[in-house]
């Protein structure tokens, strides 16, 4: 076994990609928030791909960890000299390993919030790049409002030099930066959202304001929020995946990154302090993401909600045995086809039925092993973002619901926290208790399930066609089971 590290990774394997430039010579021009999985697997590989190919010496990655729990990432990649490895897996046999060195350093917030400040305020850094999660914007998914009245936000306004929150440390280090004559950094969001970059424009907007007004108009006229539609299917990194790779290669890996051989990045060209030249190795710049990213995420990442919550009350437990149940498969190529493509503008350059082919060759992926409980996690965040504007919009048209309320039925069901064999499992969301009681708290639970309205907002629990779609797949769900259920929505 060879232990990864910067005196060990020239001995590896000839054929394991491996950083092939100096690291030491390389500026960090981008400071990232939030390096996990989807992070190393995709931004830091277009920028490794420069940086291999002799470009972008100006923009090697500084890691960022606000939470407590990013101090094993930040562990883990220390003590390899902050390399990893990429593990590409195909239903091929052919796998592509490459071991990653775009990321230089890693700081925990925790450990001195003055110093991430100052790295932040560096006339060095560009681009702060954001994967926080889709609740990481603290808004309000009803209303898309920012929500000042979090605890962490309340604590950042007192306390403006030891912030908590990406939105007390961006404000606090663009002060700076303006006191100082410094030009501003690029606040570039990587995160599945619709319009991620006008999210993180209007969070950020919102923080500052509430901290000093003229800041806020400052931020407003000079710093740049690029949209962005990102995609790549990254399972969470198991046990199983690591013996893998130590098989496979013979690399010790803390925490290596598995992904599949997909990649795609459509990113607004909008940046206030250059940026490193993407379009080389791949990145497709636009002038408007709308149309890519309202693709991707009504299709991929619907897609997933609709699989996801069925198959884990089926008792499976990764993707791809979905993909391998027909019935299932069938259901979500059929919400794609008269749910979803209805609802979205031409895409340049897309043929959407070869997408949408794609897709569910991506979703039976074996090799990768993606974990449902991965997607099935967050719910209450990803819901408003992925099925419930297709669903708006197919109320607002008069189209049959029966399809699409079982997405959201299956989410109820599943917050039982049992499956159909019996197996009981823990519900991987910031709000569970809140939406446990909610399906358990009432002897009307569909009254009190779409009267969330943090989650569902007034219109849908006011449309008496879906209450009356989703309380008839509610039932059948509960009364006859996964696979009925599933057989009478398809045959009409």
């Amino acid at each position: 076994m060879t232990k990864l590290s910067a005196a060990s990774f020239s001995s590896l394997d000839g054929k394991i990609i491996r950083p092939v430039y100096e690291r030491e010579e390389i500026k960090q021009g981008i400071v990232h928030v939030g390096v996990g999985g989807f992070h190393r697997a995709h931004q830091a590989i277009y920028t490794e791909q420069l940086l291999n190919g002799g470009d972008a010496r100006e923009w090697g990655i500084c890691g960022v960890g606000l939470r407590p729990e990013d101090q094993a990432m930040r562990d883990a990649l220390a003590a390899q000299d902050y390399l990893y490895t990429l593990f590409e897996l195909g239903d091929s046999e052919d796998t592509q390993v490459q071991v990653v060195g775009a990321i230089g350093d890693f700081l925990l917030a925790s450990d001195s919030p003055q110093r991430l400040l100052e790295k932040l305020a560096s006339p060095e850094t560009r681009i702060v790049s954001l994967t926080i999660t889709e609740g990481g914007y603290c808004t309000d998914d009803s209303t898309g409002e920012f929500n000042a009245h979090l605890p962490q936000i309340e604590y950042d306004l007192m306390h403006p030099d030891t912030p908590k929150t990406i939105f007390g440390y961006l404000t606090a280090a663009l002060a700076l930066r303006r006191e100082r004559g410094i030009k501003p950094f690029t606040v570039m969001s990587c995160d599945n959202l619709p319009h991620n970059g006008e999210v993180a424009r209007k969070a950020l907007l919102s923080f500052a304001r509430l901290r000093n007004a003229e800041l806020s108009r400052w931020i407003e006229e000079n710093v740049c929020f690029p949209n962005a539609m990102v995609d790549r299917i990254t399972p969470m990194t198991s046990d199983e995946h690591r013996d893998q790779l130590r098989s496979a290669t013979g690399i010790e890996d803390q925490w290596p990154v598995v992904a599949e051989p997909f990649i795609q990045w459509v990113l607004e060209d909008k940046f206030c302090n250059g940026r490193p030249e993407w379009e080389k190795v791949g990145v497709q710049f636009t002038d408007d993401v709308t149309p890519y990213e309202e693709m991707k995420i009504r299709l991929l990442n619907g897609s997933h909600l609709a699989m996801t919550y069925l198959g884990f009350l089926l008792g499976y437990r990764f993707a791809h045995e979905t993909m391998e149940d027909r019935l299932l498969q069938r259901y979500v190529r059929t919400y794609m086809d008269e749910d979803v493509t209805p609802t979205l503008s031409a895409v340049p350059g897309i043929n959407l039925e070869g997408y949408k082919d794609t897709l569910i060759e991506r979703f039976s992926n074996r090799a990768i092993c993606d974990q449902l409980s991965r997607i099935c996690s967050d719910g209450s965040s990803k819901f408003p973002k992925f099925v419930l504007p297709t669903l708006l919009d197919m109320i607002e048209q008069g189209k049959p619901l029966e399809r699409v309320a079982l997405i959201i039925a299956a989410w109820a069901h599943y917050l039982r926290g049992v499956d159909e064999k019996g197996e009981h499992y823990s519900i991987p969301d910031p709000r569970a208790g809140w939406l446990q009681e909610a399906i358990e708290g009432s002897a009307d639970l569909v009254e009190s399930f779409l009267g969330l309205e943090d989650v569902f907002g007034k219109s849908i629990p006011s449309s008496r066609e879906f209450i009356e779609a989703f309380r008839l797949q509610l039932e059948r769900l509960q009364q006859l089971g996964v696979k009925a259920t599933l057989e009478m929505t398809l045959t009409g």
